[in-house]
């Protein structure tokens, strides 16, 4: 797999310095264009000026994109709050693009929306990736890598969300969802459906870097949330770099990724929830230490009654720890689909005596209630959890796990 940047000798090695600010200005919330005291070539950001980074080349994006549209290379786009991209428009990014996001919490947030039925079409190349980051990022048209951060610096703008109408296991028993984050009043975070093979369009050699800002309570923006997203879209050689939540979520839907890398995510490297059913092929997640990384693999099954025949595959994966904070995978909650052929290196959390942690079961916060779990997914015939094939390095391959408040395994 080839990846985007190398980490090693390109985020790495940046040292972390604060953007050079001016004198004070006043933004005007539409146009984000100072109304006062900041020299040419300057923009206002949060109210001081900065130097703009597209050399005067930025174009602000807000609200809805209802028809077709283009970004093209030579300019950097601004995402100001929720961009979406509602049911029947078409975004199409040009190779080598950049796009950065504006600061700003909650409502506030900037993310990239495309909403169910809406498309996106961004096809990078291995030379000229498109490049998605925060305003404060000092990369210029035409780099792939800025000088002010670096591998630890994250959550400072949101992410990208793509919605399908794809098969989904919610837990009401719907067949349908609303996303995290997004109020049930917005109708354009509905996801989820019946067309296994829905097509939201094309998402290849694309970087995602320094997101995962809080979006609602209790929410952080994975670096790319794929919400009922079928068979039909492309996802392929893509990077999240440095995100505060996790790299990749699934919230089923039958989308299969290949080619892609997670780097020192805050929280999962690829989170599997509500049954989803694609497969992930030749994937790695190199997660650092001290930057609160949890799990290389968090995995859920089917939440409710409908669409819960459907099984994951997970193979040719590379996890690589780097320090010993994160924990391997945590396969739970009716976990249900193959792990295979992948290769499991370096030192995890101590705390648990294996490399992926296979819950037996577990309780609610008042009492314990033994629910079918993985554990028994894993052991009944035939089994619905599958784990074989794989090069665990320097430790035992899997824990029997269960609730703390239980005390017991079932």
């Amino acid at each position: 797999m080839k990846t985007l940047l190398n980490v090693k000798n390109v985020l790495v090695v940046l040292a972390l310095s604060a953007i050079t600010t001016f004198n004070s200005c006043t933004p005007d919330n539409k146009t984000k264009v100072c109304e006062g005291g900041c020299p040419t070539g300057q923009i206002c950001q949060d109210g001081q000026c900065i130097v703009d980074p597209s050399g005067g080349q930025t174009v602000t994006v807000q609200g809805f994109i209802d028809a077709n549209q283009k970004w093209t290379a030579d300019k950097i786009y601004i995402l100001d709050g929720r961009v979406v991209v509602r049911a029947g428009a078409t975004l199409t990014i040009e190779p080598g693009t950049i796009v950065k996001g504006q600061n700003g919490t909650g409502t506030a947030a900037s993310v990239l929306i495309i909403a169910r039925g809406g498309k996106i079409d961004a096809r990078g190349t291995a030379a000229k990736p498109i490049i998605f980051t925060s305003i404060e990022d000092n990369i210029k048209v035409g780099e792939l890598v800025g000088t002010n951060f670096n591998e630890t610096v994250n959550g400072k703008w949101g992410g990208i969300i793509v919605l399908g109408s794809a098969p989904v296991s919610t837990k009401s028993g719907d067949v349908e969802g609303q996303i995290e984050g997004i109020p049930a009043s917005e109708t354009y975070g509905v996801y989820g459906g019946t067309n296994s093979a829905d097509n939201s369009g094309f998402i290849q050699y694309v970087s995602i870097r320094h997101g995962g800002i809080t979006i609602g309570d209790g929410n952080e923006i994975n670096g790319l949330t794929l919400g009922g997203v079928g068979s039909g879209t492309l996802i392929d050689h893509v990077e999240v770099v440095a995100n505060l939540d996790d790299g990749f979520e699934f919230f089923g839907g039958t989308v299969n990724v290949q080619n892609s890398i997670v780097v020192y995510q805050g929280d999962d490297g690829f989170d599997i929830d509500q049954n989803y059913a694609g497969t992930l092929d030749n994937i790695m997640v190199i997660s650092g230490n001290g930057i609160g990384t949890d799990e290389m693999l968090e995995i859920d099954g089917p939440e409710g009654s409908t669409y819960t025949g459907g099984l994951f595959t997970i193979m040719h994966g590379t996890f690589k720890a780097e320090g010993n904070e994160c924990y391997a995978g945590d396969l739970k909650s009716k976990a249900q689909g193959n792990i295979s052929l992948c290769n499991w290196i370096g030192t995890y959390n101590t705390k648990r005596s294996g490399y992926l942690y296979v819950a037996a079961s577990f309780g609610d916060t008042l009492a314990c209630t033994p629910k079918r779990d993985a554990y028994l997914y894993m052991t009944q015939t035939p089994a619905n959890l599958i784990v074989f094939n794989n090069d665990f390095v320097g430790a035992t391959t899997m824990a029997l796990a269960y609730n703390a408040s239980c005390g017991t395994c079932v």
